[in-house]
């Protein structure tokens, strides 16, 4: 009982989740990224198409329909002909903050995947835990990196914008912006693809909540039209232009406090 009340004062507090998932069918409590899940489920650390990542400092718990559709899209992947995905943070056994700063990923609805498409072979978990996939952006910010970008870097991200249940799949700016001037044919998932900071050699996919999840109300969804490539899409290359205060730089901001009701799912014995 120590354990798990010190579990619950740490989350509350902002600090680690508890290591295990909270028992019980799939429950999502929370609003805007902010929250935790009862009933979640680990990704495996190998499945076919994926691996697993930095396992020491990372948590790969997530819904169960989230965990399928990652599953679905190693498999999508494989049929491609891609390397093994890189799989980085989803969420901690029962949500909440995790360690590293990441604001979102609380409740078992978001993934990290990265971009690495160079050939490599399966790797042990010694060998994938410090790997750090390179960056596809170039360091002024503005466009891709030609040495490294490739044409199947957009059908991976297309395969990740049409997974069902999508909500968004965030990527650095000039990463949309390479997609913006090279898709042709079928545009409709570009919608879907939204610029963020960072987001430079992996993607952010955020599903929707799942049917049945009354306390996981729906974040305001992408623009129904359009494809995001324009000047809203301008306005994150303005940003590079524009001197950032070092103090807000080097000091994020705190998360906010956790739902009420996750008090139950983070206390309870697992």
């Amino acid at each position: 009982m120590r354990n798990v009340l010190l579990a619950l004062v740490l989350v509350l507090a902002g600090g680690a989740a508890p290591m295990t998932p909270a028992p019980g069918p799939p429950r999502i409590v929370g609003q805007g990224g902010t929250g935790c899940i009862q009933g979640a489920v680990r990704l495996p650390d190998e499945a076919p198409g994926l691996q697993t990542i930095r396992l020491a400092k990372s948590s790969f718990w997530g819904h169960p329909d989230t965990i399928a559709h990652l599953r679905d899209l190693g498999l999508r992947a494989k049929a491609a002909g891609f390397p093994d995905l890189y799989m980085g943070d989803l969420s901690a056994p029962r949500g909440g903050p995790l360690a590293g700063g990441h604001m979102s990923h609380q409740m078992g609805l978001d993934a990290d995947i990265y971009l690495d498409l160079t050939p490599h072979p399966p790797r042990s978990h010694a060998q994938r835990e410090t790997l750090e996939p390179p960056s596809l952006v170039r360091p002024d910010g503005r466009a891709v990196d030609p040495a490294r970008w490739r044409p199947e870097h957009a059908t991976l991200l297309k395969l990740a914008a049409t997974l069902p249940g999508v909500d968004r799949v965030l990527v650095n700016a000039a990463i949309k912006k390479q997609l913006c001037e090279t898709v042709t044919g079928d545009r409709a998932w570009i919608r879907l693809i939204r610029p963020w900071w960072g987001h430079a050699s992996h993607m952010h996919i955020n599903f929707i909540c799942p049917a049945g999840q009354p306390e996981c109300p729906p974040r305001p969804a992408p623009p129904p039209s359009g494809d995001g490539c324009d000047a809203s899409l301008q306005w994150w290359f303005d940003q590079l232009d524009t001197p950032r205060t070092p103090q807000l730089a080097a000091k994020p901001p705190k998360p906010p406090a956790l739902p009420a009701a996750c008090r139950a799912i983070m206390s309870a014995p697992g």
